[in-house]
């Protein structure tokens, strides 16, 4: 009933008072106060106020006759047959109007009020008076209500700093995630990037390795050829000149003839997540048709590009135009697979 009698008097009808508090859910007076601003012009159903009308005056009804001095005290009736010599020199005592406040000096009409006032400020000091509440005037009521009114507004202002605020900070936060989670990939490609190479090294180095041992071995079985060709002939014929000239010629041509003869080579892959393909081409392919291998192993139609790692060459658009023999890949020859160059 404060609640209600609060926004009445503010200058609002008790009947739509009574509705926006129950529309509120009870929540207060101040969130009754926005409804009825936001819903000035709307009409409300004539029950809902006539039953909280009707609860109202059941109530005060109820208060009046507890209040009353026969419905207090029974005796009341039998005291009044007390002598009038009495009566008349003993002072009635005066009764209570109101609810006085003793830490501020706030007048209140009844018990709900002073709950309300005592949870809202924290005062505990109350004691009965003898003043009565008087009513506010049109302009203590336009005046709090242009108080509420500037109370409504800055919590709004406030709730929508504080908001703004909030949603910087998610877009700081926001920022900083992805340029980490960018800096984390980079890093990983960086890494992946420098184990390729180093794999490609130790690769190579095998590679050298093995060309050292067949070159070698060769050497090895040209020496015991040699040998075999010098074990049954005199000394006298080894000392002639006619004789030992052709086998150092046939020795020394024989193996710069076979890589004119290759007609394919082996091609391996090396892809950007690690794997390899290894493939064997014609010669006279183009290094286009390595890509077009790749992109059907892939499934992707999406640009790259090749590079040796040993002597490091980056192929160009031109060269995937040149046949594979034309381009040092034969007889075997091995490729990374890199971004496409924009």
């Amino acid at each position: 009933m404060s609640e209600i009698q609060t926004l009445v008097d503010m200058g609002f009808p008790k009947e739509r008072a009574e509705y926006a508090i129950k529309a509120t859910n009870f929540k207060g007076v101040e969130p009754a106060m926005e409804w009825l601003l936001a819903h000035a012009d709307e009409e409300i159903p004539a029950q809902s106020g006539t039953t909280e009308s009707s609860a109202g005056q059941a109530l005060q009804a109820t208060t009046s006759a507890a209040g009353s001095p026969t419905a207090a005290n029974p005796d009341a009736e039998a005291s009044s047959s007390t002598p009038a010599g009495v009566a008349a020199g003993t002072a009635a005592p005066e009764t209570a109007k109101s609810l006085k406040c003793d830490d501020c000096g706030k007048l209140f009409k009844d018990q709900s009020e002073v709950e309300f006032h005592a949870a809202k400020t924290g005062h505990s000091n109350f004691s009965e008076s003898t003043e009565e509440k008087k009513p506010l005037t049109e302009e203590e009521k336009k005046a709090q209500l242009a108080l509420i009114e500037e109370k409504l507004k800055q919590k709004r202002i406030e709730r929508e700093e504080r908001e703004r605020v909030e949603a910087l900070e998610r877009e700081k936060n926001r920022i900083k995630s992805g340029k980490d989670m960018t800096e984390a990939r980079q890093r990983m490609e960086e890494m992946e990037m420098k184990k390729i190479v180093e794999q490609r090294k130790r690769e190579k180095e095998e590679e050298k390795a093995a060309r050292e041992r067949v070159r070698a071995q060769i050497e090895a079985d040209k020496a015991a050829r040699r040998a075999r060709d010098q074990g049954p002939t005199s000394p006298q014929s080894a000392v002639s000149s006619t004789t030992p000239t052709p086998a150092p010629a046939a020795v020394v041509t024989s193996p710069k003839q076979p890589p004119k003869d290759y007609t394919n080579t082996r091609i391996q892959i090396r892809l950007q997540d690690g794997s390899t393909l290894t493939e064997t081409f014609g010669v006279k392919e183009q290094l286009s048709a390595v890509r077009v291998f790749i992109q059907m192993n892939q499934g992707t139609d999406l640009p790259f590009g090749l590079m040796t790692s040993f002597p490091r060459k980056v192929f160009s658009d031109d060269d995937f135009e040149k046949p594979l023999e034309v381009l040092g890949l034969v007889p075997s020859a091995v490729l990374i697979v890199t971004k496409a160059l924009v």
